[in-house]
């Protein structure tokens, strides 16, 4: 505030306050100061020059000094400080006040909306200017990416079902439809901003909620003049190409009253009340103050009929596998209860880097009969690594699926021997048992480093160069295998290996390169985990594999295209951070 006074000239000198008035008058606004305060300056100014020894200037005239040759740019001063009038042309504005008000639009249009009540402090004819809808307009696009114009908006996300309701006259017996949501036509951008946007945009983005085991992904957006929260759901089981699914959860929007309003849209009964509460930083929870819209009239085994078909496209007659009836049950009596009374927890997607193998992102995949989940793709040194983002009661959401180790590529045999599981098998496994010994010979050389500096802080100097010659074992053993040093050929053919099941997924049949890599398995409960050796198969830029030896199964994953704004990590320490505290939300 005290910048923008400074370049309006507010409160430097009486001449910046007398062009200021000048200025209002000109524009036939209203001054700031009453007629006898600008006589009571003028005069004292023609005194101020009259009394300064001028060179012969009657005291009763003002006569124009340099500054003022400055101020009003009529003219400029000789270098023996007289005044050449022969220079004539536009007057050179010396303050944001002396402006045309297009041009302060346009320059108010640039600053942040957060900074705009402060700029409409500094003096009248800023506040005027400041309920300019352009200027707002521009604050609504470029900061949160409204588009549309809100004389000619088409609610996007929001069927004409939520907007209107057909209400009966019980004494005309007819129909008429009345609107649910009020008439945008008299609101303006200013107040979408202020009400709407400003104060909940601590939300947009992408967040986790706190279901237990199955955790999920919400992507919060702003949608025409709602806030949405979408929940993403996966293609229905085997489709893992096909687009991803939404559901809202709740939205938020104007009412005439200038107040933004909260309503949860779970259950099949339309838009009813709720609330949001910022729990802390980063972290939110959503509450129903209506779960009676959530019931059915036919009970929980209505709602379960309902609810199969939405999350896995098909009736529960039509999955035959007993062992996946019994999870599919699970989720639902677990998820159910919450009732969308959720807590949210921000995630980040990675910032892209030039040496990854591939642009990090989200992708679904295929996990048996757990059906289609939600990974994350990111890449840490050596390694790519998939955090799961949805999980199961084996596997929970949050941990680290698959960790594939980029520095041991495999270069996959001919065509037949690729199909034989055995010869497939030896090539991974000769590069896990490389690994474990290299993992004991670490550990060894550990030991061995703290063992030989505690013998050496007691003088003795005999095993300290035991420790020495250890280490020099240690750099001889640790080369990289004959596997790190090949480059695998670029498009190789590819075929899964005859016993490996796949779930009728349609996988390419080239692929760039491979390599080794473990994977994450563990009982019901997440009990006795463990990463066992499998091979990492990257077909192109959106789809990759993972061959799981131990269970010889096989996954396909296939990249969420959507465009998730507000949602990449301003830096890499920030993701890694958000990263490792996963894996304590979910476990």
């Amino acid at each position: 505030m005290a910048v923008c006074a400074r370049l309006c000239g507010v409160g430097q000198s009486r001449r910046c306050r007398r062009r200021q008035r000048h200025n209002q008058q000109d524009q036939g606004s209203d001054s700031d100061m009453d007629e006898e305060e600008e006589e009571r300056i003028v005069g004292q100014r023609q005194g101020d020059v009259g009394g300064g020894g001028g060179g012969g200037q009657e005291s009763g005239v003002a006569t124009a000094g340099p500054s003022d040759a400055c101020e009003y740019g009529s003219g400029h001063v000789n270098r023996g400080g007289s005044l050449d009038r022969t220079s004539t042309g536009p007057p050179h504005p010396q303050s944001l006040l002396e402006l045309p008000p297009e041009l302060l639009v346009e320059i108010f249009s640039l600053l942040p909306g957060t900074a705009l009540p402060n700029v409409a402090h500094v003096c009248k004819k800023f506040r005027q200017i400041l309920n300019t809808e352009t200027i707002w307009r521009r604050r609504c696009m470029e900061e949160f990416g409204m588009k549309d114009d809100l004389r000619k908006m088409e609610v996007g996300g929001v069927s004409s079902r939520d907007l209107y309701v057909k209400r009966v006259n019980p004494r005309v017996k007819s129909g008429r439809f009345m609107k649910l949501l009020p008439d945008y036509e008299h609101m303006d951008y200013r107040d979408v901003y202020t009400h709407l946007l400003h104060p909940y945009r601590h939300i947009l983005g992408l967040w986790q909620p706190d279901i237990g085991p199955y955790g999920g992904l919400l992507n919060v957006v702003v949608d025409g003049l709602f806030i949405i929260g979408w929940m993403y759901l996966p293609p229905h089981d085997p489709r893992v190409e096909d687009p991803m699914r939404r559901r809202p959860l709740f939205r938020i929007h104007m009412w005439e009253s200038k107040k933004a309003t909260v309503e949860c849209m779970y259950g099949h009964k339309g838009p009813h009340k709720g609330d949001i509460q910022t729990v802390k930083k980063d972290e939110f929870s959503t509450k129903c103050n209506q779960t009676d819209h959530h019931r059915m009239p036919g009970g929980r085994q209505e709602e379960f009929r309902t609810w199969l078909e939405e999350e896995w496209g098909r009736t529960l007659e039509e999955i035959f596998h007993e062992h996946m009836q019994e999870l599919i049950l699970m989720k639902f009596i677990y998820t159910s209860q919450y009732d969308n009374c959720l807590t949210y927890r921000r995630i980040y997607l990675p910032p892209p880097m030039p040496s990854d193998l591939l642009a990090p992102g989200l992708f679904k995949g295929t996990y048996g009969s757990h059906g289609l989940e939600i990974v994350m793709l990111s890449f840490i040194g050596n390694y790519a690594r998939a955090t799961k983002l949805t999980g199961d009661p084996n596997v929970p959401a949050g941990q680290l699926t698959l960790n594939v180790d980029l520095s041991r590529p495999v270069v996959l045999p001919d065509l037949e021997h690729q199909r034989n599981i055995e010869e497939l098998s030896r090539l991974v496994l000769g590069v896990h048992e490389e690994v474990q010994r290299e993992d004991q010979q670490q550990a060894r050389d550990t030991s061995a480093t703290v063992r030989g500096a505690a013998e050496a802080a007691c003088g003795d100097a005999s095993a300290a160069e035991e420790v020495e010659a250890d280490q020099g074992t240690c750099s001889e053993g640790c080369q990289p295998g004959s596997s790190s040093s090949t480059s695998p050929p670029e498009a190789q053919p590819f075929v899964l290996p005859l016993g490996v099941m796949a779930r009728n997924e349609v996988y390419p049949r080239t692929c760039r390169k491979c390599f080794y890599g473990t994977g994450l398995i563990a009982g019901h409960g997440f009990t006795s985990p463990e990463r066992t050796p499998g091979l990492f198969v990257l077909f192109d830029e959106d789809r990759f594999g993972f061959i799981w030896l131990e269970l010889k199964s096989f996954s396909l994953y296939s990249r969420l295209t959507d465009h998730l704004a507000h949602a990449h990590a301003p830096n890499m320490e920030r993701f890694e951070a958000m990263l490792c505290n996963m894996q304590s939300w979910t476990s």
